[in-house]
């Protein structure tokens, strides 16, 4: 690389940038001006370099790499990214712990969110999950609430198993979550053979506007590997950023991590008779019912040049969808489309679609959106920046609108403040999970994980933790009070 000339952020020469220019007095010191240019911007810079980290998902790892079409689902969805066998296309991933700040431990018990940005033809399109498969609450209003309570104490300025645990026992619905974030899926042993869930049910929108229900899941192609609680808290210690270097390095010594990208279907005529799994995000469809289809292959081959620039600055959100995959009437989608977005134009500026991260790689047409804080581009000149011109060059879309299709409104629906009640429903698939997927092992691990974290809490906050388990399994109680009067005699 030839050598380039230091200068000021507006081009001008600087001659030596470690040197300001003073006034020399006696004994060393020395007075400076406001006419030190240098001095000025590269301390006013300073003081302006860093930018709010997110509320959540604030300590992350990221990559770029390319997603290739194994398997044609044209029948299923007009997207063109997804459709032709070996169809390829550039995109942006990004794993994060959830709780903890921007200086955290890589190696918590914590939920992943595992975020994919595919830069097609036809605009961005967002994948926005978590590494477990289903979500805490399925009413939105609750979101800030449950992010709180897995942070820290308004007084303490601490983690807090009380504030947790107070959270999750008077909103039982998470208990699907929980148990499968103090299983071994809680702790990660690298972000390479980690699993990736969409979450949320959305639309696949085929050409004819025919629709079908569908869930995305990534599948690592290497197993699925995790630390006992042991190894993260020595790793936690070690090097706090333990996943973030295995990604690096891996990438770098070409090494490179592969997930398979797969879609379960249901048909709309099985979607009228299936209830409240339909859209709830506290439930999962059962691979038998719903088996899984393999749609492409998702490569990670590039690692940042700039960690600030390329991942810091990136912006994820589920309303980046692009025609032939759309929203379904899921209340917690529809707050994340607004929240997201929302989140980075707080975060980054209204412009934040121009930075480089997020910059769509197709033809943007968007005059009605300019001006504001941080414009990169020429700001559309002097197209109108007004609807309906006759003066304007803009024209309609070609691309059949995918919003040919909505739920129906149930019979006698009142708007209004209604709350889904937990029930025995919200117990099933926990207790799926605990008798048929969970071996003896996994569920003595499980007891032990969660127990560890009730030990400092109320007396009649653990006994609501175990009765609230108790109507997952009768045993998970049984084994909690256990270890509790064990604990309680050392």
């Amino acid at each position: 690389m030839s050598n380039r000339t230091f200068t000021l952020a507006e081009g001008q020469p600087v001659a030596d940038p470690s040197v300001s220019t003073t006034l020399p007095t006696f004994g060393g010191g020395g007075l400076t001006t406001l006419g030190d240019t240098l001095l000025i911007e590269v301390l006013s810079h300073f003081n302006r370099e860093r930018i709010p980290e997110r509320v959540v998902h604030a300590k992350a790892a990221g990559a770029w790499g390319e997603f290739e079409v194994t398997n044609d689902i044209s029948s299923l969805t007009s997207a063109k990214f997804l459709n032709g066998v070996g169809k390829k296309t550039p995109i942006l991933f990004r794993l994060s712990t959830t709780g903890g700040e921007k200086g955290s431990a890589d190696t918590v018990r914590d939920v992943r969110g595992f975020s994919v940005k595919f830069f097609t033809e036809e605009g961005n399109h967002d994948i926005v999950g978590n590494h477990i498969p289903v979500f805490f609450v399925r009413d939105p209003v609750r979101f800030p609430s449950l992010n709180r309570s897995h942070k820290r104490h308004p007084a303490t300025n601490r983690p807090d198993w009380t504030m947790f645990w107070d959270f999750h026992a008077n909103q039982p619905e998470s208990v699907h979550a929980l148990m499968h974030l103090f299983g071994t899926r809680g702790i990660p042993d690298s972000i390479r053979r980690v699993t990736g869930f969409g979450v949320h049910t959305f639309k696949m929108v085929s050409a004819d506007g025919g629709f079908r229900y569908c869930k995305f899941h990534f599948r690592p192609t290497q197993n699925t590997t995790h630390f006992s609680d042991q190894e993260a808290t020595r790793m936690a210690g070690a090097n706090a950023d333990f996943h973030t270097q295995d990604l690096w390095d891996a990438i770098a010594r070409g090494d490179l991590p592969v997930w398979k990208l797969y879609v379960q279907i249901m048909e709309p005529e099985q979607a009228e008779t299936y209830g409240r799994a339909l859209f709830d995000i506290t439930k999962v469809w059962p691979h038998k019912d719903f088996p899984l289809i393999e749609v492409g292959q998702m490569t990670l081959n590039k690692n940042p040049e700039n960690y600030f620039a390329e991942i810091e600055q990136a912006a994820f959100s589920p309303s980046n969808m692009v025609p032939g995959i759309a929203m379904t009437p899921d209340p917690m989608l529809q707050a994340r489309m607004f929240a997201y977005p929302d989140a980075q134009r707080y975060r980054l500026g209204v412009n934040y679609t121009q930075l480089p991260p997020n910059r769509a790689i197709c033809p943007i047409y968007a005059p009605f959106e300019r001006d504001g804080m941080g414009t990169m581009t020429r700001n559309y000149g002097g197209d109108p920046n007004y609807v309906r011109s006759s003066l304007g060059t803009g024209v309609p879309s070609q691309i059949v609108s995918n919003v040919r299709h909505t739920e129906r409104i149930e019979r006698n629906a009142i708007l209004g403040q209604n709350e889904i009640p937990v029930d025995d429903e919200d117990f099933l698939q926990p207790r799926e999970l605990w008798n048929r997927v969970f071996d003896e092992c996994e569920r003595r691990k499980w007891v032990a994980n969660v127990s560890e974290t009730l030990e400092d809490v109320p007396d009649q906050l653990r006994d609501a933790v175990a009765t609230m388990f108790s109507k997952v399994d009768p045993r998970i109680g049984q084994l909690l009070d256990a270890k509790a009067k064990n604990s309680s005699r050392l």
